[in-house]
């Protein structure tokens, strides 16, 4: 490599740290060299417009309070406890006067139960969502109520904050003819986060319904999504959208919203309640701790997929319960009724308007159809044997009447484990034509997992990888992501579709974390996580470039780390610790007939030495790690003796105990004492090892023994080996990958550098012919760095590099995400 080369590399990045768009490594030494070879005459896999998209679930307020622009929230009073133990008919809402919700037969319809009775002279106000209902200076606001009178009334509707009137008061005129809807229009004076809708009555009156929307609607559509959120998934040029669940899809009661059933109030999300006229529409207990209006319904998401130009991918519910439920409903009138159900939610999207339920598609609005491709039927069952029977009856209904839409399975909640493995063999051998899966890990386990794909068959199922994220929104966790989707691309023969997950996450409403896009109700902001995925998702590509690396110089150390002792929703004791090294050497003993004074509590619960053994108290408390020995320790074996007194789960036992976020623990006993695993916590994101089904006894004692040889871990439960691991996998933080646009002719150089040294690259373009200029976008900034609303501390910088040649050479940041667009001449 020429001297004039690399001085070439070194001056784009310098140009870069001298405009203070990107950091300059620490130390001029702080570099590490690199090699990628380019074979643009070799085929790669194809990649499909659709390979990236987004996953919207109705978690962490997204969809009531996010991407529904409905300001009022309980806008037809129908919170009830089983929403949330807190809530009541009038959450949200303070009364003046009197009023009272109730539910008989003077309601608005049948399936909308609850309407409120307001007294003359009275009025209601509502909080909306965060701090208030949000107007701007200038833009208009539109209102609605259903109304009643016996006598006739005027309603007097008002905005206000502490400050005063946010625009003029309406009057509204009700009339004596019974429900009838009713409108008005504000137009916002001040700017406020603050402000209440105020509805005053001067007669006694019945409401429901009572609605705020901003006109300003994303594409000005009625009943429409706010406009910030809608554009945020638009700029990512999404080539799907999964919708709506996820946990909402298989939880709950499967029955219908109707007396017969009880009004029942848990449903899982079935699509037919969430369609035709938004007054009509069930309302349902939110999986997540909340309440669903379904103003944001399937017509809602058919039509945002169009907006923007994605395939629609909804999800329907397969007859068994996930999510910690895990119970399979056998009830065959039903799942018949679901299975005709998911047939008439086909003839919603794509039949004519003169079909049935092409006839309520197009009385919405939308006489042409969706163009619906793909069904998923179920989601992250952990009763593979029993989903995959209900999943063959859909599939077997779907390709009998519309053989062209391609039903999508899936694998489990896990990446590996009985469950996964079980699925994947049912889905193979009954030549399913995708198969989705799930994953939340350690960003160490993205490092160390790029190479996931490369072995999968090639005549089996396609996958999709339908929700995945490294445990938090910092810019370390956007790194590695990224460094994985590098082997997504390469791998775009078997990996055909893949989504973070979640989408959104109202920060006054956090049910999860990490999250692609935060919001309140007057801002929204990128997560580091969307600007990675916004730069692959703008970058595709259609085909891949066969390219290789070379790796980062590495050795990887044993295992070390002390021991310790833990519990998760469970009372336990545990006696007989002893920590042996591998030459026999006793490290540590105790039988607890003393104190425990070896022993740092660093967890929650309460410990304490009762009748010579130590006991964890507290049934309530989670992670409750006590740890003792030296962090150096290794090649060691642990043994111990453990009881589970009461509880949900079993008792955990860990090694390999650097701090309190850095460790291995086998986890006996865990997800509600229906399996055992190892686990993996690195910088506190947990990643699983190995696992297997399985519970625990309660007021057994089991004798565990860890033994732990360099990387490699054995494990035993009353002396019969239970499983093994071995930890050997690099962490490698130089990921690359190259792809081609046809329709420009560039080459997109792909690299991720997730580590602290810039990288200096050698990069050989394999004969290309290429203009000199390059495009060049990066992503770079400290692992730890977090946008949020005041501070936007990752974002893309755009730049270029006049040294590209048939071979040249790059210097990559530390810590960063580049993308090279090379025009080929």
């Amino acid at each position: 490599m020429s001297r004039t080369r690399w001085r070439l590399g070194l001056s784009a990045t310098a140009f870069l740290v001298a405009a203070g768009l990107v950091p300059a490594p620490a130390h001029a030494e702080d570099v590490t060299d690199y090699a990628i070879t380019v074979d643009p005459a070799a085929k790669g896999a194809k990649i499909d417009d659709t390979m990236y998209g987004v996953f919207f679930e109705d978690i962490n307020r997204a969809a009531d309070g996010g991407l529904y622009a409905e300001l009022v929230q309980n806008r037809s009073f129908e919170y009830s406890t089983a929403d949330n133990s807190s809530y009541t008919p009038l959450t949200s809402w303070t009364v003046d006067g009197t009023a009272q919700v109730v539910n008989d037969d003077g309601r608005l319809n049948a399936r909308n139960r609850n309407y409120l009775l307001l007294g003359a002279g009275s009025s209601v106000t509502n909080a909306g969502y965060n701090t208030g209902i949000h107007v701007e200076e200038g833009k208009k606001y539109d209102f609605s109520v259903w109304a009643r009178a016996d006598a006739g009334t005027a309603l007097t509707v008002s905005l206000q904050d502490t400050d005063g009137m946010l625009a003029t008061a309406r009057k509204v005129t009700v009339t004596k003819n019974g429900w009838a809807r009713y409108k008005a229009t504000f137009t916002a004076t001040r700017t406020s986060s603050n402000g209440r809708l105020t509805v005053a009555s001067s007669a006694a009156a019945a409401l429901d319904m009572v609605s705020l929307f901003p006109r300003d609607t994303y594409r000005g559509e009625p009943n429409g999504l706010r406009k910030d959120l809608a554009e945020k998934i638009a700029a990512l040029h999404p080539g799907f959208v999964r919708f709506p669940g996820g946990c909402l899809v298989n939880t709950g009661s499967m029955e219908d919203y109707s007396e017969s059933s009880g009004w029942q109030r848990k449903r899982a999300y079935q699509w037919k309640d969430t369609v035709g006229p938004v007054e009509q529409r069930a309302t349902n207990s939110n999986f997540w701790g909340y309440n669903q209006s379904y103003g944001l319904g399937y017509y809602e998401y058919f039509r945002l997929s169009e907006d923007i130009g994605a395939m629609p991918l909804p999800v329907v519910p397969a007859l068994v319960t996930g999510c910690g439920q895990n119970k399979a409903v056998v009830d065959e009138a039903l799942l018949k009724r679901h299975i005709q159900d998911t047939l008439d939610l086909i003839e919603f999207a794509n039949g004519p308007a003169s079909s049935t339920w092409g006839k309520v598609r197009a009385r919405m609005g939308h006489p042409k159809p969706f163009h619906l491709t793909h069904i998923e039927v179920g989601n992250e069952e952990n009763l593979p044997n029993e989903f995959f029977a209900r999943f063959k009856e859909f599939r077997a209904a779907i390709e009998a009447k519309y053989p062209d839409i391609q039903v999508i399975s899936n694998s489990g909640p896990d990446d590996s484990g009985t469950t996964f493995d079980t699925a994947w063999q049912l889905n193979k051998d009954a030549k399913v034509d995708m198969v989705d899966e799930h994953y939340y890990n350690s960003p160490q386990w993205f490092l160390q997992n790029n190479d996931r794909y490369d072995s999968y068959d090639r005549g089996g199922p396609k996958v999709f990888l339908g929700e995945y994220a490294s445990q938090g929104n910092t810019f370390k966790n956007g790194l590695t992501e990224a460094a994985f989707m590098t082997g997504l691309e390469r791998n775009a023969d078997v990996v055909k579709l893949a989504s973070y997950a979640p989408l959104f996450a109202n920060e006054d409403y956090v049910q999860w974390r990490p999250d692609l896009v935060w919001f309140n109700n007057h801002a929204s902001w990128n997560s580091a996580n969307y600007e990675v995925q916004k730069l692959f998702m703008n970058n595709v590509g259609d085909r891949v470039v066969p390219s290789t690396a070379t790796g980062t110089p590495s050795l990887l150390a044993p295992i070390t780390g002390a021991v310790g002792l833990s519990t998760w929703a469970t009372t336990a004791s545990y006696d007989d610790v002893k920590v042996t090294g591998a030459d026999g050497t006793t490290l540590l003993t105790d039988d607890f007939s003393g104190d425990a004074s070896q022993w740092t509590h660093s967890g929650g619960g309460s410990w304490s030495v009762q009748d010579g053994q130590y006991v964890q108290t507290d049934v309530n408390a989670e992670n409750t790690l006590v740890s003792a020995g030296d962090p150096s320790w290794h090649d060691y074996d642990l043994k111990v003796k453990a009881t589970k007194k009461a509880g949900k789960e079993g008792f955990l036992v860990a090694f390999g105990v650097k701090d309190t976020g850095n460790y291995y623990w086998w986890n006996i006993g865990g997800w509600n004492n229906t399996q055992s695993a190892v686990e993996q916590a690195v910088d506190g994101g947990k990643s699983t090892l190995v696992s297997k089904a399985g519970s625990v006894e309660t007021g057994r004692t089991y004798d565990i023994d860890v033994k732990v040889r360099g990387r490699q871990v054995t494990l035993y439960l009353d002396g019969q080996e239970w499983g093994s691991f071995t930890d050997d996998k690099p962490a490698e933080p130089f990921r690359q990958v190259v792809t081609k646009d046809q329709k420009t002719g560039d080459l997109i150089v792909k690299v991720v550098n997730a580590q602290n040294s810039a990288a200096r690259t050698a990069v050989d373009l394999g004969g290309a012919k290429v203009a000199s200029k390059a495009r060049v976008t990066t992503l770079a900034a400290a692992p730890d760095a977090v946008n949020s609303e005041t501070s936007t501390a990752v974002a893309p910088v755009a730049s270029t590099f006049d040294g590209v040649a048939g071979k040249f050479s790059y210097t990559f940041p530390a810590n960063s995400v580049t993308f090279l667009r090379i025009r080929q001449r």
